[in-house]
């Protein structure tokens, strides 16, 4: 039977997800009678505390510019059978290439 209601998904705050965690944390600490004293499923304070194992934060540290060699060329060979395509540029101009690199697009007609 299908239902007239129309499906909401709930949203919930990143603090309250940190406030259900905290107190599921103390040993002894009842999932399921915390979850519904807030109204919540056990289910979706399960799967928050599961998330938040998961998750490990990592602070990532600048690295200083790397100099680039002014002596070299970037080079790439693509092979395919018989078929062998080479592309060749400068070390520098490839600081000045876009954000992201080089956009290369290869169209094949039959």
């Amino acid at each position: 039977m299908a239902s007239d209601k129309a499906a909401v998904r709930r949203r919930y705050t990143e603090e309250l997800k940190a406030e259900v965690r905290a107190e599921c944390d103390p040993p002894g600490a009842s999932v399921a009678q915390m979850a519904t004293s807030r109204g919540l499923n056990a289910n979706v304070a399960h799967r928050w505390r599961q998330m938040a194992r998961e998750f490990v934060a990592v602070a990532i540290a600048p690295q200083p510019a790397m100099e680039r060699p002014a002596c070299c060329d970037i080079e790439v060979e693509l092979r395919r059978g018989a078929v062998t395509m080479r592309v060749t540029w400068r070390v520098s101009a490839a600081a000045d290439s876009p954000p992201g690199g080089v956009n290369c697009f290869c169209d094949r007609r039959s």
